[in-house]
């Protein structure tokens, strides 16, 4: 499919002698033409973004949509803005079928002052488009079907109502059902599922369980699924970055932002970059000390991913260990905000007991917002394996003062935290919390 949208591309370029590219109607990059010139205005922020992400942001798309190109059933021409990173100026081509847009072809237009394309070449690709807008319909109708299916195999109970659903995925995903895939879990999703992400065979909606909602299938409380289609265990980078643009942007520090307007955005994956780098650092003394029990529920928007599985049956499983996943990168934010279930250490246990708040009687005082500052003494004590110089060094405070306020721990929960037991208890309590 991806070779015909490229071969559409390529008859549209070379029919108006300019370089093409196709987006999706979420401004998604499905194709683009090559592009040989020395004009340095070709290659404008916004082109350049769209290109080297795969998408444009949400202030491209409202500006370039208000030139009315969702409405528009023939070429529209856009000017060249400077001021929003737009350089030179655009011709859309709207991709529709049936009267739906579909998705959109964008050329750049002539300089001022010179001719553009003649309305009979415009024509021509309009016809062009009309056949991408076929190719994207019918694929837009399989994914629906995708998304069904791989819906209810997530949601199906155990049995013969979930052999069914992989029977049914299977049937509709074809020969390369049973190949390796890896599955992500991406929460809370708010809105439509994509129409697309690149390398996935499926995605949908599904209700989340756990991790602070007020109910499945509560406003906010929904889930992104996506199965991911891998081409070995050791290869999940690709499906990593893909996965890392789903996730909104971290803000930038005060006096970083770009310019207002389109080109002012900076693009997606700096975050996830410096995650990467942070995982590869490891964890440190001191970073568990930064780290704080959260004060209520968390919202914030993480992915996670499960072990590749070969064999749609055990997607089921592989869909626990992804949100799992997603719920640990929120509860340690040194995870995120893309985590593999398999990075998570005692997260992996602590994510499916903890489905719902933990409220274990010893720990429920200590775990009172009054008593914030002697709850974290107390986990990275335990993190530090009970090692006073450790924690004492990671806390930044003295020895004695770290024997004091493990005392005060040890009487408000009633453990004594020489006892290997307790020291159990309390910590898988702490982390626990962490989750809710």
């Amino acid at each position: 499919m991806k070779g015909d949208y490229q071969d559409l591309v390529d008859e549209i370029s070379a029919l108006l002698g300019a370089p093409a590219t196709l987006e999706n109607r979420d401004f998604r990059l499905i194709a683009f033409g090559a592009h040989d010139s020395d004009d340095d205005l070709a290659m404008d922020p916004v082109r350049t973004r769209s290109i080297l992400t795969r998408q444009s942001t949400a202030a491209v798309r409202s500006w370039f949509e208000g030139f009315g190109i969702a409405r528009a059933t023939g070429p529209v021409r856009i000017p060249a803005a400077p001021d929003a990173g737009v350089f030179r100026g655009r011709i859309c081509l709207p991709v529709r079928f049936r009267g739906i847009v579909q998705g959109y072809v964008w050329l750049l237009d002539q300089e001022p002052g010179k001719p553009g394309p003649d309305p009979a070449a415009l024509a021509a690709a309009m016809e062009v488009a009309q056949r991408i807008g076929v190719l994207l319909a019918e694929e837009a109708k399989a994914g629906a079907d995708l998304s069904r299916e791989f819906q209810a195999v997530l949601t199906a109970g155990r049995g013969w109502q979930q052999e069914m659903a992989v029977a049914a995925l299977r049937a509709a995903l074809g020969p390369g059902g049973d190949g390796l895939h890896a599955t992500v879990c991406v929460a809370p999703w708010s809105g439509e599922a994509p129409a697309s992400v690149p390398g996935a065979a499926a995605v949908c909606l599904v209700p989340r369980r756990g991790g602070g909602g007020d109910g499945a299938g509560a406003a906010g409380d929904l889930a992104l699924a996506v199965l991911l289609r891998l081409r070995s265990t050791d290869a999940l980078a690709p499906a990593l970055t893909a996965v890392a643009r789903l996730l909104p942007r971290a803000p930038e520090p005060a006096g970083t932002a770009g310019a207002a307007g389109p080109g002012g955005a900076a693009g997606p994956g700096g975050t996830a970059k410096a995650d990467a780098k942070a995982k590869a650092a490891g964890t440190t003394a001191a970073a568990k000390a930064g780290a704080k029990l959260p004060a209520g529920p968390a919202r914030r928007m993480t992915a996670g991913v499960a072990d590749p599985v070969r064999g749609l049956a055990e997607l089921p499983a592989a869909w626990e260990q992804a949100v799992a996943a997603a719920r640990a990168a929120v509860a340690q934010p040194r995870l995120g905000p893309v985590a593999q279930w398999s990075a998570i250490g005692p997260y992996r246990l602590l994510a499916t007991l903890a489905a719902d708040p933990v409220d274990d009687p010893a720990a429920r005082a200590l775990l009172t917002p009054a008593h914030r500052e002697l709850a974290r003494t107390a986990e990275v004590f335990l993190d530090c394996a009970g090692q006073a110089g450790r924690a004492a060094a990671a806390l930044g405070i003295h020895r004695q003062t770290l024997y004091y306020r493990l005392a005060r721990v040890e009487q408000l929960t009633g453990l004594d935290l020489d006892e290997g037991e307790d020291r159990l208890l309390l910590h898988m309590a702490l982390k626990a919390a962490r989750l809710t």
